[in-house]
């Protein structure tokens, strides 16, 4: 798993795809900074993450497209699956991989609150929460997107997939609002992620709501290694 991560992780760094997800992920989280920490001259930094919520949305599944889409196109799944190596262990060395890229990208947050802290002391707890709230998010939708990308050899559609996905969770709260049905309205507000991250913003960690993240991000796991093992023997 550890010859698995490396290889991944040095991939982020071998093409132009980590530098565009860094530098994406940096000048948002830098322009909301400045635009509503610094030149608001408040030290609450709820509203920076608030808006990285959406720009999370969408980034991970270009982080996440080429996984294992580009093993299909190159014909290399073949060799990987085939190698002495659990089919467990390359999903979670990828998975692995794109986390540790995702939380280099975010940790300029936690760098901001430090700057900040030089001139006001911010309100640490909150910070931590909205960092932990996402990061949780991260790692679920890289999760769902590194089981998106298992089923195309087109790293296109595998993105295209995972901006699908990233927009039903954004609507899912509006879809909850017009529903009828009190079931189904239940339902959708159990998957909403924009109602298990807010919480997070504020300070406050739920052990429901941390729960619902990681076993949401193990059961797409799951489901890739039994793609990956469907493949195996077809």
């Amino acid at each position: 798993m550890r010859a698995i991560l490396k290889r991944e992780f040095r991939a982020y760094f071998q093409s132009p795809l980590g530098y565009v997800f860094f530098s994406a992920m940096f000048f948002f989280s830098g322009y909301y900074f400045f635009t509503y920490n610094l030149y608001g001259s408040t030290t609450n930094m709820t509203k920076l993450f608030e808006l990285l919520f959406p720009v999370v949305l969408f980034l991970v599944p270009v982080l996440t497209m080429r996984l294992l889409s580009e093993e299909k196109r190159l014909g290399t799944d073949q060799l990987l699956l085939t190698a002495p190596v659990s089919r467990t262990a390359i999903v979670v060395g990828k998975y692995l991989a794109a986390v540790a890229v995702f939380c280099i990208a975010i940790a300029a947050t936690l760098l901001q609150a430090v700057v900040m802290s030089l001139f006001a002391w911010p309100d640490w707890p909150v910070i931590i929460g909205n960092f932990t709230g996402l990061l949780l998010l991260g790692v679920t939708l890289i999760a769902i997107c590194l089981f998106l990308s298992s089923l195309t050899e087109s790293q296109l559609v595998a993105a295209i997939l995972g901006f699908v996905v990233s927009l039903f969770l954004m609507l899912i709260d509006a879809l909850a609002v017009v529903v009828s049905g009190d079931l189904l309205r239940s339902i959708l507000r159990g998957l909403s992620f924009g109602d298990r991250y807010t919480p997070f913003t504020i300070g406050v960690l739920e052990l429901p709501n941390v729960i619902f993240f990681l076993s949401t991000s193990f059961l797409f796991l799951a489901l890739t290694v039994v793609m990956l093992d469907k493949e195996r023997w077809s």
